[in-house]
């Protein structure tokens, strides 16, 4: 890797053979997904026999020994043709497999990877709750008691990626109330464990075909050796999870940006007014020469966090450098997404007011990116405590 931060050859060869892999056989699924809100069944089960799953993971566990910078090359190809797929992907991917990889003990390793690198199981990480957002750890009102050889959660988990369709989900709950955050612990829970159940599948504007739902632990009882990390540890999972998921999520927004880019370039060459190709206009070379600079800006910021985070050791994240540049990079991205969308809508005019043009399925989807993994508000408020806590 280069001090620019860009891909070596090899890394680029991963990309370009995930966006042939994406552009064959998940484009093809965009459309009926954002007008359905269609779940692909099959597709998890694809990625895995392909070797798109477990891409960090060792080869031991059917992964592919790959860094994680490159599992974020293949998020940014994979949105560029199928954002929504790559939403269904990352969750799995990241959020779940790679949490277990790096937090789980050997005895769940062997357990839960094979089939999640597979694609037989699907996976989620379910943090959030109805009343519980930013505030995830100290308005948590999820709890998990001992009792035996298990524990017994109550509680519920709201806006939950691949939540309705998981077989596999890594929960938070709290442990010891009395300690406040540092009272928290994370747990496998399987679908089909009793007590466990999808209360509902939440209807979204965009990421449509991505499954989002509300979980319920209703005395879901939860063998203790599904215990990740450790009792009341929960904290150093959680927030090293949270560092990587948004530098992680950083990636398939350049590619979705990317995509409105491109399409914006064509779209301004073909469209015909005033005698003219839009594209000869002033003020659309503007609009492209903006949507330009602000993706290779946000680019640089992305690949660079995402690269810190090659590094970032077990139980790592949560404070200092990495904490500050991963909120500021999703940050970052997550606005530019806003900004590259709008314009691309504003090039194609009308067409791009249409439900099922493709710049308008990226439209919808681009203001999550300023809520998911943090809201832009909270991500404010790290930069902003990490700089004075480095000045101190």
């Amino acid at each position: 890797m280069s001090t620019a931060f860009e891909p070596t050859p090899d890394q680029r060869t991963i990309y370009d053979q995930a966006f042939r892999f994406a552009q064959k056989e998940l484009h093809p699924l965009l459309q009926r997904m954002d007008d359905e809100d269609w779940y692909p069944p099959g597709m998890m089960r694809t990625l895995g026999s392909n070797g798109y799953l477990g891409i960090t993971a060792p080869a031991e566990y059917g992964g592919a020994e790959m860094d994680l910078f490159s599992s974020g090359l293949v998020a940014e190809a994979f949105a560029y043709w199928n954002a929504n797929a790559a939403f269904i992907w990352g969750p799995h991917e990241n959020l779940c497999l790679n949490n277990i990889l790096r937090n789980g003990d050997e005895t769940q390793k062997k357990r839960y990877l094979p089939k999640l690198i597979s694609g037989e199981w699907v996976g989620a990480l379910a943090l959030t709750e109805p009343g519980a957002g930013s505030d995830a750890m100290g308005s948590m009102r999820t709890t998990a008691r001992r009792d035996g050889n298990d524990y017994i959660l109550n509680g519920a988990k709201l806006f939950i990626s691949n939540g309705p369709v998981a077989d596999v989900v890594l929960v938070y709950a709290r442990t010891a109330p009395e300690l406040g955050p540092r009272g928290i612990s994370a747990f496998i829970v399987e679908k089909g464990m009793a007590g466990f159940s999808v209360a509902q599948k939440l209807k979204k504007m965009g990421w449509r075909g991505c499954p989002t739902g509300e979980l319920v632990f209703d005395d879901c009882r939860v063998p203790a050796a599904n215990l990740v990390g450790g009792e009341h540890l929960g904290v150093a999972v959680l927030m090293s999870g949270l560092d990587i998921e948004r530098a992680f999520l950083c990636l398939p927004t350049i590619g979705e940006a990317q995509r409105c880019l491109d399409l914006s370039v064509e779209y301004a060459n073909q469209r015909v007014q005033f005698g003219k190709t839009i594209g000869e206009f002033q003020f659309v070379k503007g609009m492209l020469a903006d949507m330009y600079a602000e993706l290779e800006a946000a680019r640089a910021l992305a690949y660079r966090a995402l690269w810190a985070c090659n590094d970032l050791e077990k139980g790592g994240g949560g404070r200092g450098d990495i904490h500050k540049l991963c909120a500021a990079s999703i940050m970052t991205t997550g606005n530019m997404l806003l900004s590259v969308t709008d314009k691309a809508v504003q090039i194609h005019g009308g067409s791009g007011f249409i439900w099922d043009t493709e710049v308008n399925r990226h439209y919808r989807n681009a203001k999550v990116s300023t809520i998911g993994a943090g809201t832009n508000e909270i991500r404010r408020l790290i930069i902003g405590d990490e700089l004075l806590r480095a000045a101190r």
